[in-house]
């Protein structure tokens, strides 16, 4: 259904289609009051979804590896918006990884004071050659769902602080992918990740998005019944269909606020 809607323009749950663009998603939303972490911004849909949130007037921080694109990314946003709050905190993405560098991170925004609204973990690598990890665990498993879990967790605390504090409902965004759907045949190959004469890179990909999945739906069903004093905390398995629509992060993000806009 999703491929159907995508290749139509099909309106969904959330009112929004394929034909929608993100400006047209956001339009009339106030996110001055939201803060959001999105790993990955530097280019594509990481980019693009700072871009739209800052215009929303959120404060946008991107973890990002390389500076200089991620700091030309931020001059094109102010150059449209001038008014748009972007912070970056470098991090070796390919190293999001390694669960040192993930740690430092965390640290690093922690150490910032700032609420968080929102985290939205996007960066992923696709389809690459059998490699291990520095913490020993194959690539793809490794920097698409181990180093976003452990980000998740180190980070969940301020998400349920945040929404306690300001009445907001906090969220958790997995970027997972269509290719969740083809992993191993046994699925996740949890008592053989690091098989290399077995190793399939497509099938890796899957499995490591299929990870994804899971993770969110887990940790919805282990956060659903934690409502603080004023705000609760929402986790959405967002699963994208194109590299370049970075709009269905917004529309995914917007469609759980249906009944209770915490724009």
């Amino acid at each position: 259904m999703g491929y159907w809607r995508e290749a139509t323009g099909i309106k969904g749950p959330s009112g929004f289609g394929s034909c929608n663009t993100a400006e047209q998603v956001t339009e009339g939303i106030d996110a001055s009051h939201l803060t959001i972490i999105i790993t990955g911004g530097s280019s594509g849909i990481g980019a693009e979804t700072a871009r739209v949130l800052a215009l929303s007037g959120a404060h946008v921080i991107i973890g990002a590896r390389n500076l200089e694109a991620t700091n030309a990314v931020k001059q094109n946003i102010l150059t449209s918006i001038p008014s748009a709050t972007i912070d970056i905190i470098q991090i070796e993405l390919r190293l999001l990884s390694s669960l040192k560098s993930v740690r430092a991170f965390a640290e690093k925004f922690l150490a910032m004071n700032l609420p968080l609204n929102i985290l939205i973990n996007n960066v992923g690598v696709m389809y690459c050659p059998f490699k291990l990890s520095k913490d020993g665990v194959e690539m793809q498993f490794a920097m698409n769902h181990l180093g976003h879990f452990l980000l998740t967790n180190l980070l969940l605390e301020k998400l349920k602080t945040t929404a306690k504090k300001t009445g907001i409902e906090s969220r958790i965004v997995n970027l997972s992918s269509v290719a969740h759907v083809g992993p191993y045949s046994e699925g996740i190959k949890f008592d053989k990740l690091n098989d290399k004469k077995a190793y399939n890179d497509m099938m890796a990909y899957g499995q490591s998005k299929l990870a994804n999945i899971l993770h969110s739906n887990e940790l919805a069903q282990r956060l659903k019944d934690i409502i603080t004093e004023n705000g609760h905390l929402t986790v959405i398995p967002f699963v994208k269909y194109d590299k370049k629509l970075a709009k269905y992060i917004v529309v995914g993000v917007l469609s759980q606020s249906q009944a209770d806009n915490p724009f």
